[in-house]
């Protein structure tokens, strides 16, 4: 038995079909088994989220005869009354423990490229700590590190398409952190690639094969909408005040946050390229190509 939460994410939407097709028993650890959609007949469930991994009743259920656990929910921003901090960082700790308690054999993790203790970003610090978590359990654990990961309809570049409707595209920062953006598809070939193997690397840096900056990230799904604009840089402290205002009136409904405007001043870039990819079989697509056979 496979335990996977996120599910219904960018990665895990795409992962779980693999890993039915090939005959994976797989609970799925979601808060509304309405969002898996046809899946949900196929899977079994067990109700919950990060912030209920705190709960070792919820734990105990999630994990009875789990083997594989693959843990790749995430929150980019905070929940209240729960924090990034939390959501990401303790939550993985709590999981972890519940798993080797639970006598899982192999954890695998959904990291992100360089976090570190001291990053300026809180959710690149708490994927940090959850990293130096997982690499010190005594069960066997790998970690994937990906670069910015994209789908044709999330809700990054959905956002990006309609500020394209805009005379002139905002930009928060700077717009030159470089990313090597890559596909969730891909990612979700990788991973299921990888639980294909008897025994998993450590850790596999997943990058797509072209390095892209935040400006030209986009401008190029501008121009892929049709709607090429050109791009107006919003100071951080402006978005930060913006943004701030505009939760205190939609709450947790607002489109973005500033933690997550934040995150695109943070470079995303391994030196192994599309290295680890290629290892796993696949071969991963450029940004331009996905996005024009939407």
């Amino acid at each position: 038995m496979l335990l996977l939460t996120g599910a219904t994410g960018n990665v895990g939407s795409r992962l779980l079909p693999l890993l039915l097709e090939r005959g994976e028993d797989v609970r799925c650890l979601v808060r509304d088994p309405r969002r898996l959609g046809a899946r949900r007949v196929d899977v079994q469930i067990a109700l919950g989220d990060l912030g209920d991994l705190s709960d070792r009743h919820t734990m105990r259920q999630s994990l009875r005869g789990v083997d594989t656990v693959v843990h790749l929910a995430a929150s980019i921003r905070d929940q209240p009354p729960r924090r990034l901090e939390e959501l990401n960082g303790l939550a993985t700790v709590r999981l972890l423990q519940a798993a080797e308690r639970a006598g899982v054999r192999r954890f695998v993790f959904f990291s992100a490229l360089d976090t570190g203790a001291a990053q300026r970003t809180r959710f690149f610090r708490a994927k940090w700590v959850a990293e130096r978590a997982v690499e010190s359990s005594p069960l066997e654990t790998t970690v994937f590190a990906p670069s910015i990961v994209y789908d044709r309809g999330d809700p990054w570049i959905t956002l990006l398409r309609r500020f394209s409707f805009l005379p002139v595209l905002p930009v928060s920062g700077e717009g030159r952190a470089a990313f090597q953006p890559i596909w969730s598809e891909d990612v979700a070939r990788c991973v299921a690639a990888a639980l294909d193997g008897e025994k998993l690397a450590p850790r596999y840096e997943l990058a797509g094969p072209e390095t892209l900056t935040y400006d030209e990230m986009s401008d190029l799904v501008s121009r892929l909408a049709g709607r090429p604009r050109p791009l107006v840089h919003v100071p951080l402290p402006a978005v930060k005040a913006s943004l701030g205002a505009l939760r205190a009136v939609f709450g947790e409904a607002v489109f973005a946050t500033y933690e997550e405007a934040e995150l695109m001043e943070v470079a995303m870039v391994s030196e192994r390229g599309t290295a680890d990819a290629q290892a796993l079989g696949v071969e991963p697509r450029r940004m331009r190509d996905v996005l024009a056979s939407a």
